[in-house]
This record gives C-alpha cells, sequence and structure tokens, in this order.
C-alpha cells in the first residue's frame, strides 16, 4: 500500500477529521462561511503510514445564540435534506406558519401585491386606511368649480362694463317732463355702418351711405304692473322743440318745425332724439341704448341664431330679405333683413315695426337666460360681439342693461303689452299719432297702471 493511501488527514480538537476537500456535508455553515485552517501534507514517516483509517464521523450543527440576530436568519436542513418551520434545537428561526418574510405565495385579500409590492418580497406591509370620502371630495370639487364660475363671470362683467361706450349725455336734454313710477328705455337701432368692410355691407344689404340715422325706435316701460313696448314709426310726424346743441351747447329755439321722426336724430344726434320724443309724448326717457347693423348682426350670431316663427313668408330684394312660412333660426343676416324690410307690405312702416318687436322680444327670449348669464363662456362671446356698436347714456350699467333685457323678456311670454303708438291718419305722407290715446297711455305708464291702451 502507498502512503499516501493511509492518509486521512488531520484531526481536529474533537478527534474529528477534516479532510480538506470541502465535502459540503450536513453543517451549520456553508464551506466559504467557516474559518479553514491551511492544510499541511504530512511528510512520509512510520507514524503516518502505521495509522489507521477511520470513517468520516457525522457533525453537530453549532448551538445558536439564544436570541436569534436581527433579520432572517439561515435554516439548516435537517439532516434528510428538508426544511421546518418549527424552532430547531431551541431557536426559532421566524418561519412559523403564517408568518411571511418575503418568500412563499403573495398574501391573499384586496392588499396583496405580490412580488416587490407591499406585502411580496422587498415591500413593507401598507397599512390599512379609512375608505376615500367621496362625497366630501364632490362636494369640495362643485364649491371650486362654482366658485371659479363666479369669479370668471365677474371678470366678464367688468370687463363688458369698462367696454361700454357711455356716449350720450342726457343731461344735456332741456325741459324734461317729470320722473315716473316706471323705468323707461329708448331703444333705437341705427342704420351706421361703422366697423363694417365692403364685403360686409354687400353681405347685409347695408348700402354704403355715410354717417347713421335710425332705422328703428321703441319705448320699453318697465312696470310693476307689468311691461310694455311700444314702437315709434320712424315716419311720425313730431315737432321739434327748443333744443341746447350737443356739440355746440348752443341753445336753439323753438320754431314749431314738423318733420319724420328719425330726422330729429339725423339733425343732432341721440340728445335731440330724446328731446323730441319727451316733448312730443311727455314721457321721460331715463335711459338710452343704440346699437348698429354689424352689432346687431354679431349678437344673433354670437347666440347661435335665434328661433322665429314666420306666420308668412315674403321677399324683398333691397333687404335681402327671403323667408319661407314656418319656424327656424335666423342667422345675422337674416335677422338683419327681417328687421329691416319694410317694402315687402302693404303697411310699410307699420308692419315693420310689428316685426321688429317680435324679433326683438324673442332674441331677449334666449338672450336673458341662465344658461347665457351665468356662462361667463357664453356671455363673453355675446357682449364682446355688440360692445363696438352698442352706445348708451353716461348713467346706464349693464345692471340697467341686463333689466331692460328682462323685460323685453317678459313681454315675448305674454307678461306685458306691445303695441305701435296709435295713429290717427297721416299728414303729408307722415303718421299723424292719436293725440287723446297717446295722453292716456303716458298717464298709465306714469302711474304704473295697467296699460289698457292698444295702438295700430
Amino acid at each position: 500500500m502507498s502512503d499516501w493511501d493511509g492518509w486521512s488527514g488531520e484531526q481536529d480538537q474533537r478527534g474529528r477529521r477534516d479532510d480538506g476537500y470541502g465535502r459540503g456535508s450536513g453543517q451549520a455553515e456553508p464551506e466559504g462561511a467557516r474559518r479553514m485552517r491551511h492544510v499541511q501534507r504530512p511528510g512520509p514517516g512510520p507514524q503516518a503510514s502505521r495509522q489507521p483509517q477511520q470513517p468520516p464521523q457525522p457533525q453537530q450543527p453549532p448551538r445558536r445564540p439564544a436570541q436569534p440576530p436581527a433579520g432572517p436568519a439561515y435554516v439548516p436542513p435537517q439532516q434528510d435534506g428538508s426544511y421546518s418551520g418549527n424552532s430547531h434545537d431551541g431557536y426559532d428561526s421566524g418561519y412559523n406558519t403564517g408568518q411571511v418574510y418575503g418568500g412563499g405565495q403573495p398574501p391573499s385579500g384586496p392588499r396583496g401585491r405580490g412580488p416587490g409590492g407591499p406585502g411580496g418580497p422587498g415591500g413593507p406591509a401598507r397599512p390599512a386606511g379609512p375608505a376615500p370620502d367621496w362625497r366630501k371630495r364632490i362636494k369640495i370639487g362643485s364649491i371650486v368649480l362654482a366658485s371659479g364660475l363666479l369669479v370668471t363671470s365677474i371678470g366678464t362683467y367688468f370687463w363688458a362694463d369698462s367696454n361700454v361706450r357711455r356716449e350720450v349725455d342726457l343731461s344735456k336734454v332741456i325741459e324734461r317732463p317729470k320722473e315716473g313710477d316706471c323705468t323707461t328705455y329708448l331703444i333705437v337701432g341705427s342704420d351706421s355702418r361703422e366697423g363694417m368692410s365692403a364685403e360686409d355691407k354687400k353681405k347685409l344689404h347695408t348700402g354704403s351711405a355715410e354717417g347713421k340715422r335710425t332705422d328703428s325706435m321703441m319705448i320699453l316701460a318697465k312696470c310693476s304692473s307689468g311691461n310694455t313696448m311700444i314702437s315709434l314709426p320712424r315716419d311720425s310726424d313730431v315737432e321739434i322743440p327748443s333744443f341746447v346743441g350737443s356739440e355746440s351747447g348752443k341753445k336753439f329755439a323753438g320754431q314749431g318745425r314738423r318733420v319724420k321722426l328719425n330726422a330729429a336724430y339725423a339733425e343732432d344726434g341721440p340728445e335731440l332724439l330724446v328731446r323730441t320724443v319727451e316733448f312730443n309724448t311727455g314721457l321721460r326717457i331715463d335711459h338710452y341704448a343704440e346699437i348698429g347693423f354689424a352689432g346687431f348682426a354679431n349678437i344673433v350670431d354670437a347666440l347661435g341664431g335665434v328661433e322665429l316663427n314666420i306666420e308668412k313668408g315674403f321677399k324683398d330684394e333691397k333687404s335681402g330679405a327671403d323667408f319661407k312660412e314656418g319656424t327656424q333660426t335666423l342667422n345675422g343676416e337674416q335677422s338683419l333683413a327681417y328687421v329691416r324690410t319694410r317694402y315687402a307690405f302693404a303697411e310699410s312702416d307699420l308692419q315693420r315695426t310689428k316685426n321688429q318687436q317680435k324679433f326683438l322680444s324673442a332674441l331677449a327670449s334666449q338672450a336673458a337666460t341662465p344658461t347665457t348669464i351665468m356662462n361667463p363662456f357664453k356671455l363673453y362671446p355675446v357682449l364682446g360681439a355688440g360692445l363696438d356698436t352698442l352706445i348708451v347714456d353716461k348713467d346706464m350699467g349693464l345692471w340697467d342693461m341686463g333689466s331692460m333685457f328682462f323685460a323685453m323678456k317678459g313681454i315675448s311670454s305674454g307678461d306685458g303689452v306691445s303695441m305701435n303708438m296709435p295713429i290717427s291718419g297721416q299728414r303729408g305722407g307722415n303718421l299723424v299719432w292719436d293725440k287723446a290715446k297717446v295722453q292716456q297711455l303716458v298717464q298709465q305708464i306714469q302711474k304704473d297702471e295697467k296699460v289698457t291702451v292698444r295702438g295700430n
């Protein structure tokens, strides 16, 4: 036998052999974690050769400390190669039933996230919190939304108010009638082409006349007893009274001149028109509002059109009107043609004023609604569409304009009276007012009584 055949390595202090080959037998620690002594190869000698070879003895795992170290601990396998979840040799390995330290299946239930998430390897368990209060969240969201809309609406109103053209000074009107119990507005539609391009004039059939004249005039009386809208035909026969020039400030004495009502506007603008209306009716005008062709059409388009029931179709080449019978939605161009047409009717200007009242009431009904007034994203374009050509008196604010629109809306819903100024006949082609009826009408408005007078 060779000397190498009988060599079996060194013995440790307990008499166990260490053959030096790191066989990985069931030891408490892996080979790499143990401190390996340097193995010296024994030289040949009689004592080494005569030493009997003994079979390797199984090693006992070293006893663990009473307190395990922090964190997951290595659990040695048992002799049969299996692992136990219970304590081993008095040491609790931490792998008891029901405990999960990152291994095994993810926990069941709504908070089980699987590997990498809460409850999985490397992820801390998320503590259960209270369910979200959706009622509270919705309430807070609604408050924030309402506040945003309110702030935007207020900003829109201030913007519009600062851009209104307050150019009419009613303090220049002299010898005014006494104030009544109702609030009265003189609403004027002018044929001003201001801001219109050549293409716009052609499209809207307005012509290219310089300056501006009144195309429609009406008195709106807002009363607690009921609202009244009275159209003043532009061909009305009236007297031009004494007045103070709006530009010169010079007083012009009355000469008893009788003219058509629209001539007063052409002679010295809104102030003389108000003075003439007050002198010939005896009714005090509280506010003045005027809008031109372009602004009128733009407002209608900004609203998305105005729905109107046309009882009988008509056509007029001068205004561009071409309407069939029935309910239809008119755009800005069609609306302007509708309120300007006069030659297609036997009653001429009287029928035109009736159409104007009807249309303005329908326009107010669709403009003075919560969906428009309370929605700044719709109110802004509507106001912006007419501000360029909307002219009012110096004391008229947005609140007064809103009251005016709501008063017209009330008339369209049947809460009020719509009429022409009572006519008794003609004089040289001019329409002569019925003085007795006009006087009764004015008294009823001044005293805020229900209007019983009816016009043409």
